[in-house]
């Protein structure tokens, strides 16, 4: 009797599977499939949202006109199905993140499974081509590797992870190859310029079209507090935050010698000073500029992306004493790129154009790039960019 209850269990479930997929999406959806976000061919973007009792939604993306830290918003139109939608104006050729509010209430949209996390927010995404966009597009080009490694950290008391790329070819070429340090902003981690930044997509396609030499990208995680990213570690899925322990105090580059030390024993690099690159954005740029100083002769090239340049009275580590001094023995061992970029209407502005006024005073040399536009991973991705194309020429 059981083995005949057990057939016509499986008979029964043959029958019902080939409509369970069909049954599975009218049961979570109970609607026709949501095209959104629709890029048009003037790159102009429509959004929709199945929200037939809404009372108000919201679109917020990174393209519009800021208030202070938070952009702007857009009020969506209820047709007569309950769909609510709004059509941007033709937007340029980027990457962009957004997000609807339904009464007050934050939320994603259900229709673009495209996701990304920032500190402790989530955002969708999409992008539009024909411009740098492009750059942050999976091509049909050769195609690196992306690793997240753990290592040793003897100053941190503690095994940490990073997330390293290594560019077309690695694996089967026997050379030796430049890296490039590439740090995070406060409350990021080593998942931001990987899943942010688009450091892969960026170097692939700068690689494959001989705009870029082949190197390694190690992006670390500069909160030593943590192991690793948040729900990445011991410490489970612990919330990320924007303060943690030892932010900015100089903890980060006391210790960043272990980064190298695992890299140049684990990788097949050039273990010299025009081998190695140091650029970060924000906390990061603060990071490069101080590891890079404070040991001198260990870098050729030096990128500050919107470097938060504010001094911290609490902050009482070896790493910051003697400023202008280090800085004069960082310019007379010479560097090859001291690259300052920000954005015209970033908070750091200021901050920045008094780091440069010391330099001038210096007599130490600087490319400076100035964009549009503030405190953003929009201009982040640009000035990777450029400063990729720059490095161990």
């Amino acid at each position: 009797m059981y083995t005949i209850m057990i057939k016509r269990i499986v008979l029964l479930l043959s029958a019902f599977l080939p409509v369970m997929p069909l049954f599975a999406q009218q049961a979570l959806w109970g609607a026709p499939e949501m095209v959104s976000p629709e890029i048009h061919p003037d790159q102009s973007v429509t959004f929709r949202l199945m929200a037939p009792d809404a009372r108000e939604v919201k679109l917020s993306g990174d393209w519009m006109p800021s208030a202070g830290w938070v952009p702007g918003s857009e009020v969506l139109t209820k047709d007569e199905k309950g769909v609510w939608s709004h059509t941007t104006a033709p937007l340029g050729s980027d990457l962009y993140s957004y997000w609807f509010t339904v009464d007050g209430v934050r939320c994603t949209d259900p229709a673009n499974v495209y996701l990304i996390r920032d500190v402790a927010s989530v955002f969708n995404v999409f992008i539009t081509g024909g411009g740098k966009g492009d750059l942050y597009k999976v091509s049909a080009v050769p195609h690196g590797t992306v690793t997240r490694r753990w290592y040793p950290s003897p100053g941190n008391q503690m095994n940490r992870r990073m997330t390293i790329y290594t560019p077309p070819g690695y694996e089967s070429s026997k050379k030796k190859f430049p890296v490039l340090y590439l740090l995070h902003g406060m409350g990021g981690d080593e998942e931001a310029w990987i899943a942010l930044g688009r450091t892969a997509q960026i170097l692939d396609n700068l690689i494959a079209a001989g705009k870029a030499r082949p190197m390694i990208v190690v992006m670390t995680n500069g909160n030593v507090a943590q192991e690793a990213a948040p729900g990445e570690s011991s410490l489970g899925m612990a919330k990320p935050t924007m303060q943690l322990p030892h932010t900015m105090d100089g903890k980060f580059e006391e210790t960043f010698p272990d980064v190298i030390r695992f890299i140049e024993s684990n990788y097949r690099v050039i273990p010299k000073k025009e081998g190695r690159a140091i650029a970060g954005l924000s906390m990061g740029g603060y990071h490069s500029l101080h590891i890079s100083r404070y040991y001198p002769n260990t870098f050729d090239y030096v990128g500050l992306f919107s470097a938060a340049i504010i001094p911290n009275e609490k902050a009482t580590s070896k790493v910051y004493a003697d400023l202008d001094k280090t800085l004069e023995a960082q310019m007379k061992n010479g560097v090859k790129l001291y690259w300052i970029a920000i954005g015209k209407t970033d908070f750091l502005y200021k901050n920045n154009v008094e780091f440069r006024e010391k330099l001038d005073k210096m007599g130490m040399k600087y490319t400076y790039f100035e964009t549009e536009g503030g405190h953003t991973w929009t201009n982040w991705r640009v000035y990777l960019t450029e400063f990729a194309q720059q490095i161990f020429k």
